[in-house]
């Protein structure tokens, strides 16, 4: 299977630049993954399509004000950087901007002060490994002065950092959204539990990786980027309870699904553990768990659409992008929502 296969043509205007208020406001695709049929809605009829005994499945992992401005300490020269993710402490690995002149040894200062950081080590694709000091907590300093990592596609500035996390965020480690959860709120999510639907949080930090194009000509070939994820035995409990019980698994974003169809593809079974995972799921994969899916709309050619078209099929996932294109549906981060089933 070809790359160029899963390419569509998306007019630019149609790329979402800020949040709809409410959250649950947006649009809502469904789809039929057996039969194809597409019903238009907006999200929050997603309980429409939810039925008790069911088990939605989210990602709780809340994203770092990642994107940092400062300077370099010997010269003045202004330097951005993106936290990619933590090593170890105070130990990052990072993007920098401009990266030619980023050396070992190069001091960054951000916040006028707040937060400074040595560059100790550069990596073969050229990240830098940045050892940062602050008088407080790092993450406290990065809610100061960090700025939201906002996808290239999107141009405009944030007014409200919240508006990029989720209701229901908790575990600090992302460099970038799981957007698929953005169109709750909590007073749906309150009625979904009403209605008898359990909740189960997973962690998967999601990676820039999510961002990166598919480069080989064939599917087959690429190579995934690897974040890492942590399934409790809460959540371990209530998947097994839910499939046991003939309930049905709708994971919220195609993050929780790579965590939960992780967790079964390496251990056989859904339990507690944690560790990284690179899966790559694309048409031909089985999934193990998941029945149904809440997405967003990815961009044309990346894994992400490629996961989907392995849930509900090649044909009926591009169907379903041309009729949401043609319906002027908005995509991407902000945009509108997709329940397969």
């Amino acid at each position: 299977m070809k790359t160029s296969d899963f390419y569509y043509d998306l007019p630019e205007e149609l790329i979402a630049q800020t949040p709809i208020e409410p959250r649950d406001s947006s649009r809502l695709l469904h789809l039929d993954r057996n039969s194809g049929e597409i019903i238009h809605r907006h999200f929050y009829s997603i309980l429409d399509y939810l039925r008790k005994g069911d088990l939605l499945v989210v990602n709780n992992s809340r994203v770092i004000p990642a994107r940092l401005y400062g300077k370099r300490v010997d010269t003045n020269a202004d330097v951005e950087l993106l936290l990619l993710e933590q090593n170890e402490n105070n130990r990052w690995e990072t993007l920098v901007k401009p990266g030619k002149r980023a050396k070992v040894g190069n001091v960054i200062s951000f916040g006028d002060g707040l937060l400074k950081g040595e560059i100790v080590e550069v990596k073969e694709d050229g990240n830098r490994i940045i050892e940062f000091s602050c008088e407080e907590n790092i993450f406290v300093a990065l809610d100061k002065i960090g700025q939201m990592p906002l996808p290239p596609y999107i141009t405009h500035k944030l007014a409200d950092k919240e508006r990029y996390q989720t209701v229901y965020s908790k575990d600090l480690g992302s460099a970038a959204a799981p957007t698929a959860g953005l169109h709750f709120t909590k007073e749906l999510m309150q009625k979904v539990k009403d209605m008898g639907v359990d909740i189960a949080e997973v962690t998967l930090h999601v990676g820039l990786g999510t961002f990166r194009p598919v480069k080989v000509d064939d599917v087959n070939n690429h190579k995934m980027h690897s974040e890492h994820y942590f399934m409790s035995k809460d959540a371990a409990d209530k998947i097994n309870f839910t499939k046991k019980n003939g309930g049905r698994v709708i994971c919220v974003g195609t993050t929780s699904c790579r965590t939960i169809e992780s967790v079964a593809t390496f251990h056989g079974e859904i339990k507690e553990c944690s560790g990284y995972t690179d899966i790559f799921i694309y048409p031909g994969y089985e999934f193990k768990v998941m029945d149904g899916l809440i997405t967003n709309f990815h961009l044309p050619e990346s894994t992400l659409i490629m996961l989907v078209s392995a849930l509900c099929g090649f044909e009926h996932t591009m169907n379903a992008y041309k009729i949401a294109v043609d319906e002027k549906y908005r995509f991407f981060s902000f945009g509108d929502a997709m329940m397969i089933e």
